[in-house]
């Protein structure tokens, strides 16, 4: 009689677990169904916005090459394709600038549905600062770090006694490889601030984590700036402030994490009591 019972409970026990196990698997489904949609939203408008620097790409690179480091230099192209490599690359950029807020849009879209009203109002204010301090990266790579950077380099092949003959592609790579890394690095701020509105991150947790980060930007720094101790400086000390500037942004949002939880719990306990 147990055997006949325990046979019968066999299979009904299967089919809760099989059940458990699809009720789980669908909800993964459908956020990695919800995800690759928002990456493709993010891709079109890259692609749209890559359209749109095309178009701006000629008037961006004239004024790169009449006002910007390498002003008055004579640029050759190597290769055939090395103009077409250089609207790519401004298109880019410009496409970069175009898809940053929504990228952090469709970001803010996938995590909503877990968020409460406020702080889905909250966190949604914080997208349209990633377009400021991308243009804010990228002023201060150009017109600060790209310049000294092309001193240094030219001061060096001409203590050699070097012909300067540059091309094209080289001068814009050389550009990207700095105003890129930099102008992505001053999101910093507006990305500590949103993981810890999400309770990813805390300042407790940054503090601990600080002797890293300097050591991570200062390696950045060292790596895009000349090989020499003042351009070091100079680069490494606006990226370490940007950490802390991080932290005490960080910190503000978690003291109102911290008296919402408060005035939460103060509220049960009044509730509890009653």
């Amino acid at each position: 009689m147990a055997e006949q019972h325990k046979s019968a409970s066999e299979p009904s026990a299967a089919k809760m677990r099989k059940r458990i196990s699809e009720e789980g698997l669908m909800p993964l489904l459908e956020h990695l169904g919800e995800l690759r949609r928002r990456i493709f939203y993010s891709l079109i408008v890259l692609l749209v916005g890559l359209g749109i620097g095309l178009y701006f790409a000629k008037p961006l690179y004239l004024f790169v090459i009449e006002d910007g480091p390498m002003k008055g230099v004579d640029l050759h192209t190597f290769s055939l394709w090395d103009g077409i490599g250089m609207y790519m690359k401004f298109a880019f950029l410009i496409a970069l600038v175009l898809v940053l807020p929504f990228v952090f849009f469709q970001l803010w879209s996938f995590i909503k549905p877990g968020l409460s009203e406020k702080e889905q109002r909250a966190t949604l204010k914080y997208i349209p600062f990633a377009l400021v301090l991308f243009l804010m990266g990228l002023s201060f790579s150009y017109f600060v770090i790209a310049p000294m950077a092309y001193e240094f380099t030219t001061s060096v092949s001409r203590s050699l006694g070097l012909i300067e003959t540059y091309g094209v592609m080289q001068y814009i790579t050389f550009l990207f490889n700095i105003l890129i890394p930099i102008s992505l690095l001053f999101e910093l701020p507006l990305v500590i601030m949103f993981l810890t509105k999400l309770r990813v991150l805390n300042p407790l947790r940054l503090r601990k984590m600080r002797r890293i980060a300097y050591f991570v930007m200062i390696f950045i720094g060292t790596v895009i700036t000349p090989p020499d101790v003042i351009s070091d400086i100079l680069v490494s000390i606006p990226l370490l402030v940007l950490y802390e500037v991080s932290i005490f942004l960080s910190g503000n949002v978690y003291k109102k994490q911290l008296a919402a939880d408060a005035a939460w719990e103060k509220e049960y306990e009044q509730f509890d009591n009653e």
